[in-house]
Order: structure tokens, then sequence, then C-alpha cells
């Protein structure tokens, strides 16, 4: 008895070792798997200094202080591991980047929210951390008339929206095969589309060279990204798992893995918004019948750039305002005003050809789809009156 008293202590001493012990050793290990690479490291110290140096005017530089550089550096998000390098690279190697972030993943929009909380809400005109967007709200898609019904001044109306699978990562974390898998998936919801919605998917790979140069002609084909994209690793695997979607009247168009795995788009000639904005709420409607995509109650609609979250909403015409853009600096001045960007006629990073300006409305996020919309109308029908008159 009196040697069992005796062993007894020694036991629980040893069970409470070796529990120190495995926990240690958990611990390690979970260190380990959080640990960022030296290499990456390096990079990103590297990286920062040379923005630091720069006279860039990017968001990125404008918030990636030293202490949130500190306080992120050796972060990763639980599932995908990415890195502080993977959201930021893109504006480390482009100093003339307007915002230089992307999301890798959708968990880097929690882990990283120290440098995109700063940047979303100086982008999209006040959005706070503490804010949350509001439920997804197409409002009265008939009170929307004509911008132009005179067609002086409006070449063309579209309004585009990206949406994200759910139970994928954004472009840096696919795999081939994911790819794949997706523009799969795309291609068959959207045959089942009717009415004006119906039409035919083109996957970029294998495409016939009569096909490619239609498609060039009508301005549908989207190129490998631009050197912004490809910094951010958005590009790999080019042109595996992506295509193209039209309907038979091509006012109606579906990028597949692009910049965002969807970017639903509605166009016509003209300025007719009210018949432009009915046809892209039909779509949107009918394919989330048939894909789930990845929403957050907070940010809303997630996607690759943090630009383009909430409602993920671009409404935009090609305007040609030659008074107005006499002074550019008065016109982005007046765009301004009403939250609208003004863009060169192929978009972000291009030039006005012709005197024709992309011109959009700026904020997607703190408000419905409907007032993000309203915003561009109201802006357009404000800068047509203002040309009228000078």
């Amino acid at each position: 008895m009196r040697l069992l008293i005796k062993i007894r202590p020694l036991l629980v001493h040893r069970v409470r070792v070796e529990h120190t012990a495995l926990s240690c050793y958990a611990d390690w290990c979970k260190k380990l798997n959080i640990m960022v690479d030296a290499a990456v490291l390096a990079k990103l110290e590297d990286g920062f200094a040379k923005l630091a140096a720069s006279d860039s005017k990017s968001l990125l530089k404008k918030y990636l202080t030293k202490e949130v550089f500190d306080n992120l550096k050796n972060k990763k998000t639980p599932t995908f591991g990415s890195t502080l390098l993977d959201v930021i690279q893109s504006g480390l190697a482009n100093h003339d980047s307007g915002v230089g972030i992307y999301a890798p993943d959708a968990e880097a929009y929690t882990v990283f929210a120290d440098l995109f909380d700063p940047i979303i809400e100086d982008y999209h005109g006040g959005f706070k951390k503490t804010d949350k967007h509001p439920a997804k709200d197409f409002g009265d898609v008939n009170s929307f008339g004509n911008l132009d019904p005179n067609n002086e001044f409006v070449i063309s109306t579209r309004v585009r929206c990206g949406r994200s699978m759910e139970g994928y990562p954004f472009n840096p974390c696919l795999s081939e095969a994911q790819y794949k898998e997706m523009e799969e998936k795309v291609s068959s919801t959207l045959s089942g589309l009717e009415g004006e919605l119906k039409g035919k998917f083109y996957p970029l790979t294998g495409m016939e060279k009569s096909v490619q140069q239609q498609l060039i002609d009508d301005h549908f084909l989207f190129k490998e990204g631009d050197r912004f994209l490809q910094a951010a690793n958005a590009c790999r695997y080019w042109p595996s798992g992506r295509g193209i979607y039209h309907n038979d009247n091509k006012t109606f168009l579906v990028w597949c893995n692009e910049e965002d795995h969807l970017r639903i788009i509605s166009m016509q000639m003209g300025g007719d918004l009210g018949e432009v904005f009915r046809r892209l709420t039909n779509a949107v409607n009918e394919i989330e019948k048939r894909v789930p995509f990845s929403h957050d109650d907070r940010l809303g609609f997630l996607t690759f750039c943090p630009t383009n979250l909430g409602t993920t909403i671009r409404a935009s015409v090609h305007i040609k305002l030659p008074k107005l853009a006499a002074n550019l600096a008065k016109l982005e001045e007046v765009a301004g005003k009403y939250n609208l960007q003004v863009r060169g006629t192929r978009g972000e990073h291009t030039e006005a050809e012709g005197g024709i300006y992309d011109i959009s409305n700026k904020r997607r996020m703190g408000l419905t789809e409907y007032q993000a919309v309203k915003e561009m109308y109201d802006g357009i029908t404000e800068l047509i009156k203002i040309e009228k008159s000078m």
C-alpha cells in the first residue's frame, strides 16, 4: 500500500510532464503552420521600403503605415495560407496604382482588416469598419428612363456586376483544376437561360480564329490581365478555365474567370439605362437561382478587388462631352461631386479615344444596387445639362 502511495505522485507527475510536452508540441506545430516564409518576409520588407520612399499616390501607400505593416507581415489566412505579400504585391510592383491591393481569398478581408478597412472606407465614400452593407435591393427597375433620347451625347450604356462562386478562393489561390471545374459549372448554368438571355458559351481554350476575331470585333473578348493583375497573380494557367457567354442579341454578356469568377454585363447602344438595368437584374436573379454566390453580412458580395465589394455594381456610359472635356480637370471635378469616376474609352488606365469617356458610379458599398445605379443616372443627367448650357 505504501508503495502504491509513493508511485501515484510519480505517475501523476509523468502525465503532467507529457501533457505539457504535447501542448508545447501542438503550439509549435501551430506556429510553424502560420509562420511566413523568410523569403516572403524579405520581399515584404524590401517592397515596403521602396514604396515608402516612392512618390506613389496609391491608397496602399497612404494606409500601409509602419505600424500596420509590422502588425500584418507575419499573418496568414487560415485556409489558404495567403500572406500580406499576396495582398499587396501588385501595389508594390506598380507604384502608379490607384489602390494597390487585392484579396487572394475571402478570409483576407478579415485577417488583413487593418489595411483593407481604411482603404475600403476611403474608396467607398466613408463605409466604416463598423458599418454594415445593406441587403440586396434592385428597386424599381422601371424607374430609370433614357439618359439621352436624342442620341446627342451617350454612345452606349452598360451595367455590370461581379460575383464570386461560393466555396472557391480568388485567382491567386485557384488551381488549374478548379478553374476548369468552375468554367464547366458556369457553362452548364448559362446554357439553361431562356428568352432574351438565351445564348452560347465560348471557352477561350481552343477558340477558333474566326470566333475569336468576331468577339474582338464586338468588343467582347477580354484579354489576359494587365500588369496590375499580372503582379497580383491573377492570370495563372491562362487561358485555362476562362470563357465568354453572350446572348443572341449581343446585349448580355458573362465573363468567366477574367478578374472575378463572374462578370455579369448588360449593355446596348444609346442611353436607355432602364432597359439595360432591367436586363441585368433579370440575369442576376436567374443565375443566382442556380449558383450560390460568396456573400458577407458586413461587406456584401465578395470580390477579388476591394473596389468592387458590396453591390459590385458598375453602371457606366460611353459619352462625348466635348466642351466639358476641353478641361479634363473640370470634368473630373464635376463628376466627383456626383460620386462618378471618369476613365478612358476602354476603361481604367486607358486614354479617351475620339473624345469618348467612360463615366460610371464610383461607390459600391453602403448603398443598394438601385441607389448605386441612381447615382450614375443623376450624375450623367447633370453632366449633359451642364454640357448643353456651355
